[in-house]
């Protein structure tokens, strides 16, 4: 640990690795000044830990990342498959300083007392003392379970999208899902496909929209998260703001009426569950495709959080308002994987701008001052 690092990025999905391409690019941080910590043993980000039978065709927001363009891969194979090889490929073509597995469950004020240097600290017991740190963690280490009165009574299965693993555990059986967002809307299908009987519950009406998913679209959803970002409030889900595409896929399912909600839960019992309107089904198991929450404790010693929950980020939507030296990538609007491919760019010249005004060796600050102007 005798050596401080200009950068440390932590997790190796597409903002970690966006950032990390960056970083070096043009050597404005050499190599041996920056690493990458990532919590997997292999490359792939969460999408290693994606469900076998979400297959590339099927999943959204796979985007190229900078330098190396992902290409056209088999629509049947899994996309966990997929995107593990282009991530592995990607870290071998830039020669990425990758340390894995190294799970970072603190960042704290280094305590020399000069203030200056943040300590990073891994689940192994290794440390490394930066004067910036990218953080990417992601959400898949956070699946959130909404509480619904008699949730602890249910006798049958029930299981997260985190721990999804295939339809066909659940050919013959009645499956509740409940969630409104696209992963949910793939469950029900599947779940039809493969033998199951379904049922779906979501809080509100399904938001389907025709609206065509274009650059002026993807302008206003950044906004509106950012609006909330700004104000140090927690992100709202995708769904919440991009409403579900209507696509003939999903036309079919409504038509089938697979894809028509009950509506909202109001209690759960032993072998099944009772609806807001006081109708009530008997089910076998309740999938909760109910989403995923920022992961973030490994922060909670830098004490970030605002009033409203939420950690207050800069116009530039990467900076962190009360840590000048943090910068948040795959939070807010760079959750999705085209926001987190520009969020790392962002994040990293932020970082370089931030090195300059924190003073670096001599030898790179001609370079720096170039980068950040």
């Amino acid at each position: 640990m005798d050596k401080v690092l200009d950068a440390v990025i932590i997790g190796a999905g597409q903002a970690g690795l966006s950032a990390a391409y960056h970083l070096q690019r043009r050597g404005l941080v050499p190599q041996q000044d920056y690493i990458v910590l990532d919590a997997n043993e292999g490359p792939g980000g969460a999408w290693r830990h994606r469900w076998p039978s979400l297959t590339f065709d099927a999943a959204h927001g796979l985007h190229d990342l900078p330098g190396l363009p992902l290409g056209v891969p088999d629509p049947a194979e899994p996309a966990s498959a997929v995107v593990s090889r282009y991530y592995g490929a990607y870290e071998q073509k830039f020669n990425l300083p990758v340390h894995r597995p190294e799970r970072v469950e603190s960042i704290t004020n280094n305590d020399d007392g000069a203030g200056q240097l943040l300590r990073v600290t891994s689940a192994s017991g290794r440390e490394w003392l930066a004067r910036t740190v990218i953080s990417g963690t992601g959400t898949w280490d956070r699946p959130y379970w909404p509480y619904y009165p008699g949730r602890e009574t249910f006798r049958g299965r029930q299981l997260h999208t985190h721990d999804f693993r295939s339809a066909e555990d659940f050919r013959g059986k009645r499956v509740l899902v409940v969630g409104g967002g696209t992963s949910a809307l793939q469950f029900l299908l599947q779940l039809d496909a493969a033998g199951a009987q379904t049922v779906w519950s979501t809080r509100r009406e399904p938001d389907f929209i025709t609206e065509p998913f274009d650059a002026s679209w993807g302008i206003e959803v950044e906004r509106k998260v950012n609006e909330r970002t700004r104000a140090g409030l927690p992100p709202v889900s995708v769904v919440g703001v991009t409403g579900l595409p209507l696509n003939e896929t999903y036309k079919a399912g409504i038509d089938a009426g697979v894809l028509v909600s009950r509506g909202r839960l109001a209690r759960i019992t032993g072998d099944g569950v009772v609806f807001a309107d006081g109708s009530a089904e008997q089910v076998d198991a309740i999938l909760w495709a109910t989403g995923f929450r920022a992961s973030l404790d490994h922060l909670a010693p830098l004490q970030l959080r605002e009033p409203g929950g939420g950690i207050r980020m800069g116009p530039d939507a990467v900076s962190v308002v009360k840590e000048p030296r943090l910068f948040l990538v795959g939070y807010g609007s760079s959750a999705s994987t085209v926001g987190a491919t520009r969020a790392g760019r962002a994040a990293a010249m932020a970082a370089v701008r931030q090195l300059k005004t924190a003073g670096v060796p001599d030898q790179r600050a001609r370079a720096l001052a170039a980068v950040a102007g």
